[in-house]
């Protein structure tokens, strides 16, 4: 195997993929969670530390990609697969986490100002 990481075996290489987008999707929905509580500050870190177990599986997707594209056939199986799917699922679900994060933000916004409205009329 040509990947830059030679020490991974293949089917090392592939369950890495797994468990980083595994990881990636934890924190990613962790995020919303604490977006939901009013924790948007702790969601936002929870959601930047997703990039760092997506950007090691797709690291080694791209090696598996490079590996095909110098002519060294990649093989492939159901694992494979399922690596695949797991890892484009995370990286799908955490753009749209990152819309939904962004919505959170400008509710908490807008609550907080209509508060303030509320307050003035009270007064």
């Amino acid at each position: 195997m040509t990947m830059e990481n030679e020490e991974l075996s293949r089917e090392e290489a592939i369950f890495t993929i797994i468990t980083g987008a595994g990881e990636a999707r934890a924190k990613t929905f962790e995020a919303v969670s604490l977006a939901e509580s009013g924790k948007l500050e702790e969601a936002k870190t929870r959601y930047k530390e997703a990039d760092g177990e997506l950007h090691s599986a797709h690291k080694i997707q791209t090696s598996f990609i490079q590996q095909e594209s110098s002519g060294t056939p990649v093989e492939i199986n159901m694992l494979f697969i399922h690596a695949q799917d797991h890892l484009m699922t995370a990286i799908s679900e955490k753009a749209m986490v990152g819309k939904l994060l962004a919505l959170h933000e400008k509710v908490a916004i807008l609550e907080s100002r209509l508060t303030q409205l509320e307050d003035r009329l009270k007064n």
